[in-house]
């Protein structure tokens, strides 16, 4: 596959737009490490090949194992390696990128609110479903060898 358009040069307004979201998420005090987790994960689910390679190298910057790096596929089954918060957090981004098919369950609410505070589960959130839209636009525009998108 080759690129398609450079959106970023197409419409430099609305790329800077999301980059003021990415830095209010970067900013509100969830860990780099949770927000990388989950940034993976809904790569690995929407199929966006550069975001995979992206936030898994930087989980690696952050510290993760690539024990753990390598489990975040199947992190439900991966025992304690994952924490509460991090399981939670997972689960959620999950359910939230899949709202289509899931409808979100009140259960799923109720997980995330007993390890996340009001803020912290809309700053969870807004970042599921940024990374939810940039993975599309980056599929969408073959942004592959390129910053995503």
């Amino acid at each position: 596959m080759k690129d398609r358009i450079d959106c970023a040069r197409a419409s430099p307004k609305g790329l800077a737009a999301f980059a003021g979201v990415y830095a209010a998420i970067d900013k509100g005090g969830l860990s780099k490490q949770l927000l990388g987790l989950v940034y993976l994960r809904v790569s690995q689910i929407n199929g966006c090949a550069h975001c995979i390679d992206v936030h898994s190298r930087e989980l690696l910057q952050f510290g993760l194992t690539v024990e753990k790096l390598g489990q975040v596929p199947v992190w439900r089954d991966a025992g304690s390696l994952f924490s509460a918060r991090e399981r939670s957090g997972l689960a959620w981004a999950e359910t939230v990128t899949r709202a289509s098919e899931t409808g979100v369950p009140d259960s799923y609410y109720e997980a995330a609110t007993a390890e996340f505070s009001d803020k912290e589960l809309a700053d969870l959130t807004y970042a599921v479903g940024l990374i939810n839209a940039l993975n599309r636009i980056g599929v969408a525009f073959r942004r592959l060898g390129s910053r995503c998108p």
